[in-house]
């Protein structure tokens, strides 16, 4: 009797463990859809490092790399330019967010709004999240496509998409004296803390 109860309780562990190993399997990142696998994608923090890319000319403006810069984020908002200087560089803006900020039922208890280059948002009664955290996971960047193709499928990012860009943060001039500057911080507000990115890739899903 004690054989078999063995041989039972060998049994049932055995049956337990493929059971456990099937369901923990089924949930690993190497078998999750793609849609899951953008939506954590969207939660990560952007990467800014050094850069070595020299200054070059593109239509008619001087850009000067600052930093290489890339960002999987959630797409908040979105704004297209048609007159200015500043429109024929960066013809788009995009309010990203990324963190808890890519969250639906966090940035849908927003009022987001665009609008002569800025980014905008209000609450009802109380913030879904700290402001703070609001500030250092979302942004507005003004995009400047590095190609045809790159602007054709930054044309198709629209609210609620995930959206990955690299690129560089870039300062940019021209002969006039003019300049328009990226900030180098996640954690700035207010005037002069949007990104300029010129961006090199880009990829959209809804």
């Amino acid at each position: 009797m004690q054989l078999k109860t063995v041989v039972k309780a060998g049994v049932v562990m055995t049956v337990a463990f493929f059971a456990i190993e099937s369901i923990r399997t089924s949930y690993s990142p190497r078998h999750a859809s793609p849609a899951a696998l953008a939506t954590r994608a969207a939660l990560q923090v952007p990467v800014q490092g050094p850069t070595d890319k020299p200054a070059f000319a593109f239509k008619g403006f001087q850009i000067q790399p600052l930093a290489r810069f890339a960002i999987d984020a959630k797409v908040l908002s979105r704004e297209d330019y048609y007159l200015g200087r500043e429109a024929e560089l960066a013809p788009m803006d995009l309010a990203l967010g990324w963190k808890r900020m890519a969250e639906p039922a966090v940035y849908r208890q927003l009022d987001i709004t665009q609008g002569r280059r800025w980014y905008f948002y209000r609450w009802r009664d109380a913030p879904p999240i700290p402001v703070q955290e609001i500030v250092e996971s979302s942004a507005n960047m003004h995009l400047i496509p590095a190609n045809a193709a790159v602007e054709k499928t930054l044309r198709k990012a629209r609210e609620g998409a995930s959206l990955r860009i690299t690129g560089q943060l870039v300062q940019a001039t021209d002969a006039s004296g003019w300049r328009w500057t990226s900030s180098l911080s996640r954690a700035d507000s207010g005037a002069d803390s949007c990104e300029l990115v010129f961006v090199e890739s880009a990829q959209v899903q809804d």
